[in-house]
């Protein structure tokens, strides 16, 4: 689509088979793996970690009408920005995933913050929807090794399952969140 000249942007389904997490989607694009490893997609059909992120701020502010005024850093364009835990473009490819904003700033105010930028940022609002897996599991992908788990999805397909070690499944608990 890129070299035909299509428009593309790049962003999550944020449904129950995605995480709302933007790292995770990048780390999707560029390393062509699930966050449970599995490798999808030869380098001829991954991005290098630029492209990856223009597709997601530049491409996608045409697909919202909104471009000139969003997705990139220029004069005229909103100031809207994300301090990151580490630098994206030079961490491990596996380091991806694990990105976290430390401090978000909208509108000229920050939304959110954590670590030394913790006092900055108003109370977060409620989990959205209420059976997000943010929601059980405080948060979203980190490498984590539990004993198993069960639970029923009742909200997907209704079958009763054991989730195994969390690391294993991708660290989201459950095998319909990676492959």
């Amino acid at each position: 689509m890129l070299r035909a000249g299509l428009p593309v942007g790049a962003g999550t389904d944020a449904t129950r088979v995605a995480s709302y997490n933007p790292f995770v989607s990048l780390y999707w694009l560029v390393t062509g793996k699930t966050v449970g490893g599995l490798s999808m997609y030869d380098e001829d059909h991954r991005f290098d970690r630029m492209e990856a992120l223009r597709l997601w701020t530049v491409g996608s502010s045409w697909f919202s009408t909104e471009q000139g005024s969003k997705g990139s850093i220029a004069p005229g364009q909103l100031a809207d920005l994300a301090v990151l835990s580490a630098d994206y473009f030079s961490v491990a490819d596996e380091e991806i995933k694990s990105l976290e904003s430390v401090l978000t700033i909208v509108g000229g105010k920050p939304v959110y913050s954590a670590g030394e930028f913790a006092e900055l940022a108003p109370p977060l609002p409620p989990v959205l929807p209420e059976w997000s897996p943010v929601a059980a599991y405080g948060g979203y992908y980190k490498p984590v090794t539990a004993p198993a788990v069960a639970h029923s999805l009742d909200h997907s397909h209704g079958i009763e399952h054991v989730c195994h070690d969390r690391q294993i499944r991708g660290g989201m608990g459950c095998p319909c969140w990676a492959f």
